[in-house]
């Protein structure tokens, strides 16, 4: 997405550019068939009437993040200029690097989960109706799109069946999981039911359908795997459902300002942990929880993911990231239970885990930073 985003940005920017070389560096490199960045942005240019060729340097990375891609302007002119996918879709152009800004809801300094609660508990507020003020009522129009791509997205992933595209040769399993949990009686069928729908929207975006990043492709099961499970068990209506994307939209967004949503960056802890954060606090939230409550949930879904690398075969986002998405589904629904059997009290919060995280990600060797060099990347080989 994010190389998509700056091949369209380039294009927009230079119409006269006729032929360019992308060079794709480290992790986008390393990563980058298996993410289908190729394909992706070959798709920009040729639609775009320009000649292209891609050149791939995964053992070179750039200053300021592991993925990183330059786009050279051949003909008529000659200029280049590089891009960073820092994460869920998002791109910063190199010299604008200093200009960012992540801070959530910056005119009110609500860039912590400690001060976003703090903000909650004066206005008496919940913490979806924060983002309902700060960004209009049409902020639930947003999720209600979201939401219609998920469930279409578990949908297609229950129906299709077949061997995933890359190379490994791994066939589906959602439609099998979900025909067979309907067989099982009582809690296990309950669970196996929720693992399906997990896998059926990973399986969608490995397989290149349309998914929705959540906050990443590679974690992009969790989220609604567990709310599709929670609305069908308790009936929940869309509009809370709405709301509940508007809670882990604002937890995701709260990591990304204070720590990383990218695999190439802090390993899969920034993705797959982060995922179950943001649906442990959906999920406490949609079953009654507190404001504080809520935090716990979300903090354990990260707390609990602390260290996992990011290690995927053949550099494709199915083993193991396909199965460790069905099992934080489970996690999140896990930690959501937790949460609301306390009265949201406890040691450590949100905000330290998310700053541990970040710690133990600058310290993880980039051979388990989405690089495919080491870890489970390599037990194929073996």
């Amino acid at each position: 997405m994010g190389p998509r985003a700056a091949s369209e940005r380039f294009v927009a920017e230079h119409p006269e550019v006729t032929k360019v070389n992308v060079e794709l560096y480290g992790s986008l490199a390393a990563t980058g068939k298996g993410h289908l960045t190729d394909m992706a942005i070959r798709e920009v240019f040729v639609k775009a009437g320009k000649e292209i060729d891609i050149i791939w340097y995964p053992d070179e990375t750039k200053p300021f993040h592991p993925n990183a891609l330059t786009i050279v302007a051949v003909e008529p002119v000659s200029f280049s200029e590089t891009y960073y996918s820092t994460g869920g879709g998002r791109i910063v152009k190199d010299g604008e690097v200093s200009k960012v800004d992540d801070t959530v809801y910056p005119e009110v300094q609500l860039g912590t989960m400690e001060k976003l609660l703090r903000y909650c508990e004066y206005n008496g507020l919940q913490l979806w109706e924060v983002a309902v003020e700060k960004e209009g009522p049409e902020i639930l129009k947003f999720a209600e799109e979201v939401w219609n791509v998920m469930r279409i997205a578990i949908s297609n992933g229950l129906q299709n069946e077949g061997v995933i595209p890359g190379g490994l040769k791994l066939q589906r399993k959602a439609c099998q999981s979900y025909a067979k949990a309907m067989d099982f009686a009582g809690p296990l069928g309950n669970t196996s039911v929720a693992l399906s729908y997990a896998l059926a929207v990973s399986e969608e975006n490995a397989g290149g359908g349309r998914i929705v990043t959540a906050p990443t492709c590679g974690s992009c099961g969790v989220v609604p795997g567990v709310l599709f499970y929670l609305q069908k068990e308790y009936r929940i209506p869309d509009v809370r459902i709405h709301r509940a994307l508007l809670t882990a939209g604002l937890v995701g967004n709260i990591v990304k300002s204070n720590g990383s949503i990218s695999g190439a960056e802090v390993g899969c802890q920034g993705e797959v942990g982060v995922a179950c954060a943001m649906a442990g606090a959906a999920a406490a939230q949609l079953l009654g929880g507190s404001i504080y409550q809520v935090e716990y949930a979300a903090e354990m879904g990260l707390e609990h993911h602390l260290g996992l690398t990011c290690d995927p075969m053949m550099g494709l986002v199915q083993i193991p990231c396909i199965e460790r998405n069905a099992m934080a589904t489970m996690r999140a629904v896990d930690h959501a239970s937790f949460a609301l059997m306390s009265d949201g009290r406890h040691k450590i919060s949100f905000d330290d885990v998310v700053d541990v995280m970040m710690e133990t990600g600058q310290a993880l060797p980039s051979l388990y930073r989405e690089t495919s060099m080491g870890g489970l990347a390599k037990v194929h080989e073996i």
